[in-house]
């Protein structure tokens, strides 16, 4: 992805990359750009207007579709086996079983097909600002499919850390609301991931915002608890 991206200016520039038991990559030195949080008076906008040039990128040919992987399937993963998302402790049983239907219809109703290029993994340890230029690291889970998608993935981190509520920059969107938290609901209560520690619960942090955004805009009750 760094090699296609290489005239990118939202791409970090690839230096080295070395395969091998221990694969090395080193990209350019961002240290000195700014790392939200705080978010600061324009960078939500400086945000979407990257993401934007991001969508209007052409994709490689080699490149999955989103609809194709499982990130739309979260909902489905729950209802196959909710005692991951229940041991949270957020809800129970009668919840989700009033709930389900609703989020599996509206995720399965998302559109997710598309023609555009996406990071699909944006939240502000992959975000850095450079003057009015955001720069996106971490493009392995990158995807083709709809430029909503990635604007979707990127607002529940974006309200933990302060920022906007996710319908005050997407309104009226139900089903990528759907969709993006039946993602972290799914993986929120799985065991913690030992080469990646903090993973589970960062994404916890981000199942809040998410559960709350699918809540209400399709009308469901939020969790008792």
């Amino acid at each position: 992805m760094y090699r296609w991206l290489s005239t990118a200016s939202f791409a970090a520039s690839l230096l080295a990359w070395r395969d091998g038991a221990r694969p090395i990559l080193v990209l350019d030195d961002l240290g000195d750009a700014h790392w939200p949080p705080p978010w600061r008076p324009g960078d939500v906008d400086v945000v979407l207007a990257t993401l934007g040039a991001v969508a209007s990128t052409p994709p490689p040919d080699w490149l999955a579709p989103l609809a194709l992987t499982s990130v739309v399937r979260g909902w489905q993963d729950v209802a196959a086996d909710p005692e991951p998302f229940l041991g949270i402790g957020w809800t129970d049983a009668q919840w989700l079983e009033r709930s389900l239907p609703v989020l599996m219809s509206a995720a399965w109703a998302c559109p997710v097909d598309g023609t555009e290029l996406l990071h699909i993994d944006v939240r502000s340890d992959n975000i850095c600002l450079v003057g009015a230029q955001a720069v996106l690291v971490d493009w392995n889970v990158a995807a083709v499919g709809a430029a909503c998608i990635d604007v979707a993935f990127w607002l529940p981190s974006l309200a933990a850390e302060g920022g906007p509520l996710p319908g005050a920059v997407l309104p009226d969107a139900p089903n990528e609301a759907a969709v993006v938290a039946g993602f972290f609901a799914a993986r929120a209560g799985l065991l913690v991931i030992p080469a990646a520690p903090r993973v589970r619960a960062v994404q916890l942090q981000q199942l809040r915002p998410a559960l709350a955004w699918a809540c209400g805009e399709l009308g469901l009750s939020l969790p008792a608890r």
